[in-house]
């Protein structure tokens, strides 16, 4: 686990201490000390037809204490729009704890922000064995309601075993919540700003369904159409969707 240079006084929850974060209080690029990119257009396992672009500030910047993320209708190496996918790889990874992010999401139908988690590996990662985390998902033909979702070999989308489950937020895009997880060895739970709407518990021992005993990366994105984004078309008049992120915060537990 990597623990960073904390700037800005912030209580912890009881029983938890800080240790990761990002206020957005600079303006310009994002922080490269605490965030990559994934880059490229090919699709991303959902018929994504965005590309996502690396260090562009049309896609990603920070600006007036806030991360932003657009998504552009624009060409770009043969896609007709970009974005932005930042992720905490090699920066941010973590075994349990809470998660918390405090973001003000798009409008537009075609639009599919996500705060999710994926396992960082030293082998390639195996979908969906070695688990995904969704924290937040939104779809613009469904607005107003958030998603969370956890992702198995035993559960998952693809076989229509997924555990999932959504909350309504009418003021999504007009208003900043706070989404969070809070993962320890037997149960993950998601909430917004502080009421629960998702848990998942620990069944066994067993990889296929419990694959959450590793470190885990952050990934903040915003995908334009896809499989699930793009169900009901893509309003190409709705862009550019900005996912705007006022800060993200990582605590873990106190040893006992």
């Amino acid at each position: 686990m990597l623990t960073l240079a904390l700037h800005g006084a912030q209580q912890a929850p009881e029983g938890f201490r800080l240790v990761w974060q990002d206020e957005f209080d600079h303006d310009g690029p994002p922080d490269p000390t605490r965030w990559n990119y994934d880059v490229g257009g090919h699709g991303w396992g959902n018929k994504e037809p965005q590309f996502y672009t690396q260090r562009r500030p049309e896609n990603a910047r920070v600006e007036g204490g806030h991360l932003v993320i657009e998504a552009r209708h624009e060409p770009w190496q043969g896609a007709p729009y970009t974005s932005a996918r930042l992720v905490t790889r090699g920066k941010g990874d973590w075994t349990y704890g809470r998660v918390e992010v405090r973001a003000q999401l798009p409008r537009g139908r075609g639009s599919w922000p996500a705060i999710w988690m994926l396992p960082t590996t030293t082998a390639p990662m195996r979908w969906p064995d070695d688990g995904e985390i969704d924290i937040m998902e939104h779809v613009g033909f469904d607005h107003g309601a958030v998603h969370a979702s956890v992702h198995t070999k035993a559960y998952h989308h693809s076989i229509g075993t997924q555990k999932t489950a959504k909350v309504a937020i009418p003021d999504l895009a007009e208003a900043f919540h706070v989404y969070a997880l809070d993962w320890d060895h037997d149960r993950i739970r998601m909430s917004v700003d502080g009421r629960e709407y998702f848990a998942f518990a620990r069944e066994s021992g067993d990889t296929r369904v419990w694959p959450f005993d590793g470190p885990f990366h952050l990934l903040l994105n915003v995908a334009v159409g896809g499989a699930w984004g793009g169900q009901q078309g893509i309003d190409e008049s709705s862009l550019p969707y900005r996912l705007r992120v006022d800060y993200v915060r990582v605590y873990q537990r106190l040893a006992k």
